[in-house]
């Protein structure tokens, strides 16, 4: 049994705080007192402490955490490392050798936490293995991934089932952000937890503000930049549907003077990890990604989220939402979503043979289309979807409820900076960062391991002069203090003798300008996308849309002139409103690129714009 004093004694030590967020520390008792323990807590409200804590009161015992998530894993291994907490991470990314060390420190003991995928319990000799490791209890996280019902569902975690059989004595916890009640009860009916201790944090955020718009063809874009403007200097996230929505967007920004950056699942590894580490460290304040990006990100300063589709159910756009306003100040939830969207969710719904699959489906799609399109209180929908009962009609805090956003209904006038500029508490957070970023680049590790948007805010607000002022900093624990407290102090000192961040670069990215002169020099288009971090068919866009505004010409190494006619032929019968019909009506060796660029051309041409009048979508 721990006490009071030990419990808050090492939030204080490692973490910095002298105060635990609501439910926090009944779910670290519940462990502590080996319970299972199902915990459903929203993005931001500080799950990973839960389990993080118990193992640093257990020193002969290691947490094994399971996590769907590599990248979180590293992340949060690199934390808590620093924190002087022994953890470590064993999966497919590790050389053998690595592994080895691994898999015998953790017989031995040596870990307080141990990050493994669920694919790594597929073995029996993991099994074998995991059976020497001295484990205190498993945490699940993304536990909503176990059911079949869940937004997420991954076949891979069914396979966690197997814990309580190989395990009968130890005790089983489930984390996730995001999960209705039936979900709940099948996390914990597939994990075989014995009278489980539920703790079920409150869905609503009243700090969000949630906006649906549905917008008519061609006026995304533009309320998008729109947006933007009105959220200069603030840090945002652009959710799209594909890969190609994404790599576009990013390029219209760039060309509109916003810098934006990518993140998907087909980039490079390096170039992925390097634009979130951009983001992450403020660099770089908007991040246009598919559903790859997000999960596990921890950044507490995101003022806005923004959807250019809608999401395939409300768990997810919640979850999604979510990762706006974590520091629990104002953040806008913003769905712009069009028509076509719900064509297209319904459309994948009905491809499922599985009767059960396809209801599931439908539910999902008939949950966010009723979202999106209703004008009852959007935080209500919310809550009531998770199963939640709340005893107010209006929140005030979305469209239904009569909020509004200036750049939703009027021409917006983009304030520059926030006004950094001669704002001394401004300056010094830009001053910090800069601190930051350069310390976590010499020390190979994401920005936010070494330190918080929140703590630097407090930082900003206390200004410690001495090292007993820094102790009293919420989030420096006393490892943190002990290393880089004389590095913050002298950062202070500076900056008080006037000392600032250096101006940014912002070199201005202009995708045009730059595939124009990579053609110039004779690139082929896979060379241009390797060059520009772009998906081929993306390059290929872009290129069409150049011929059709005729600032290029439809070379024949593009697509031969014999195709060309093929193409054109096809044209002259089926119209050029949609690729599908084409793509069928000619031979198979013909691609949807060079379709793109033959369609592109004859737009150009009012005299071969023989079925262009029948549509300008474009669509594949």
């Amino acid at each position: 049994m721990f006490t009071n004093t030990e419990i808050r004694g090492a939030l204080r030590r490692y973490w910095g705080y002298d105060s635990f967020r609501p439910l926090q520390e009944k779910i670290i008792r519940s462990l502590l007192d080996g319970h299972d323990t199902c915990v459903v807590m929203p993005t931001g409200g500080g799950k990973s402490v839960c389990y993080q804590l118990p193992a640093t009161l257990l020193p002969e015992k290691t947490v094994v955490v399971i996590s769907p998530l590599i990248a979180l894993m590293h992340d949060q291994v690199a934390q808590l490392t620093q924190m002087g907490i022994h953890a470590a991470v064993l999966n497919s990314t590790l050389e053998a050798k690595q592994k080895t060390a691994v898999a015998r420190k953790a017989s031995e003991g040596a870990y307080r936490l141990l990050y493994l995928s669920p694919e790594r319990l597929a073995s029996p000799e993991a099994i074998t293995w995991l059976r020497s490791v001295p484990v205190a209890f498993f945490a699940i996280d993304e536990a909503h991934c176990i059911s079949e019902w869940g937004h997420e569902f991954r076949p891979e975690y069914r396979r966690l089932n197997c814990l309580r059989s190989h395990f009968p004595k130890l005790p089983i916890a489930a984390f996730t952000a995001s999960a209705t009640q039936r979900v709940r009860h099948d996390i914990v009916e597939q994990l075989k937890m014995r009278d489980a201790q539920k703790y079920i944090a409150s869905f609503f955020r009243p700090n969000l503000r949630y906006f649906a718009r549905e917008c008519a063809k061609g006026t995304q874009p533009g309320l998008l930049v729109k947006a933007l403007r009105s959220y200069e200097g603030s840090i945002v996230i652009v959710y799209a549907p594909t890969i190609a929505r994404v790599e576009e967007t990013v390029d219209y920004l760039q060309e509109k003077g916003i810098a934006a950056i990518a993140y998907h699942g087909k980039m490079n590894p390096a170039a992925r990890r390097r634009n979130q580490e951009q983001w992450m460290s403020d660099e770089v304040r908007v991040m246009v990604g598919t559903i790859a990006f997000g999960l596990g990100i921890n950044k507490a300063a995101v003022r806005a989220v923004i959807h250019l589709a809608l999401p395939k159910s409300l768990e997810q756009f919640y979850q999604e939402a979510g990762r706006a306003g974590r520091d629990g100040l104002p953040a806008d939830c913003v769905m712009l979503w069009q028509k076509k969207d719900a064509g297209l969710l319904a459309h994948f719904a009905q491809q499922f043979t599985d009767p059960e699959e396809k209801e599931r489906a439908f539910r999902r799609y008939y949950d966010i289309r009723d979202f999106a399109e209703s004008k009852h209180c959007r935080h209500q929908q919310v809550c009531a979807h998770f199963g939640e009962k709340v005893k107010w009609e209006s929140c005030g805090a979305c469209d239904a409820c009569g909020e509004r956003l200036e750049w939703l209904t009027a021409s917006v006038v983009a304030v520059a900076g926030k006004g950094i500029a001669g704002d001394p508490t401004a300056e010094l957070m830009e001053y910090l960062r800069e601190w930051r970023r350069g310390t976590a680049r010499d020390q190979g590790v994401p920005a936010y391991v070494v330190m918080l948007d929140t703590t630097m805010e407090e930082l900003c607000r206390k200004r410690p002069r001495t090292v007993a002022e820094l102790r009293q900093v919420p989030g420096l624990g006393e490892r943190k203090t002990e290393r880089y407290g004389k590095e913050i102090l002298q950062a202070l000192g500076k900056f008080e003798k006037g000392e600032r961040a250096k101006p940014a670069k912002n070199k201005k990215v202009n995708p045009t300008e730059e595939t124009l002169l990579l053609l110039s020099e004779g690139r082929t288009f896979a060379e241009i996308a390797q060059i520009r971090a772009r998906q081929i068919s993306s390059v290929v866009g872009l290129v069409a849309k150049l011929i059709e505004q005729k600032e290029l010409d439809l070379r024949a190494e593009w697509v031969s002139v014999e195709r060309q006619k093929q193409i054109e032929a096809a044209c002259a019968s089926f119209g050029t409103a949609l690729f599908s019909p084409l793509k069928a009506a000619l031979p198979p060796e013909v691609t949807y690129d060079e379709i793109r660029l033959v369609v592109a051309r004859l737009r150009s041409e009012p005299q071969k714009r023989m079925a262009a009048a029948a549509g300008q979508g474009g669509g594949r």
